[in-house]
């Protein structure tokens, strides 16, 4: 048991040649899975408190530590890339069938993957609100970022944004305030 657990432990270093497309704060370069999880898992304890709904923050943590494990085998798929959501579904699943059969335990990570990625869940939909709260807070912080550099619209950020409207209206409030605040500057 323990072999199957270092073999997907090393497997899961690959997280961090995963490059993401949004930049980290100061555009000095661009973000990897593995920090992305860090900071959005450090995100669940810190505003679990704005959750409208009780949730178990290191359930949602946990959830955000593995939700994009997967990229490594599927990678990275743009959040406005239309065409690349046309088989990411697929090849993420194929991608957590792999990877997390690597522990050759009893699903508990594969179920929380899915639980995340099915959006079912209080704790599901606050991690996602996280996980997509978090690049657009890069993105503003960046001057626009990638919303910049790929002509997202503000519709587009707003309909991206909201799983988060669904378990925290303050946290939607603010990030629709700093979407607001972007796109309005930028006319």
């Amino acid at each position: 048991m323990l072999d199957n657990k270092l073999k997907f432990i090393i497997e899961v270093d690959k997280l961090k040649t995963v490059n993401r497309m949004t930049s980290i704060i100061g555009n000095s370069r661009k973000e990897n899975d593995a920090e992305h999880s860090f900071h959005v898992a450090l995100m669940a304890h810190v505003l679990a408190s704005y959750a409208d709904r009780p949730i178990d923050p290191n359930r949602v943590s946990k959830m955000l530590l593995i939700h994009d494990v997967v990229e490594i085998d599927a990678g990275d798929t743009f959040a406005y890339d239309e065409e690349g959501y046309k088989d990411k579904e697929e090849r993420e699943e194929k991608a957590a069938k792999r990877l997390f059969g690597l522990l050759n335990d009893d699903g508990e990570y594969y179920r929380l993957w899915r639980e995340f990625e099915d959006m079912e869940t209080d704790d599901s939909l606050f991690a996602n609100g996280l996980d997509r709260l978090q690049p657009m807070l890069l993105n503003y912080f960046n001057g626009g970022g990638t919303w910049k550099s790929h002509n997202i619209t503000k519709e587009k950020v707003y309909k991206r944004l909201e799983p988060l409207q669904k378990i925290s209206i303050t946290l939607w409030n603010l990030g629709t305030k700093y979407i607001d605040d972007y796109f309005e500057h930028e006319k």
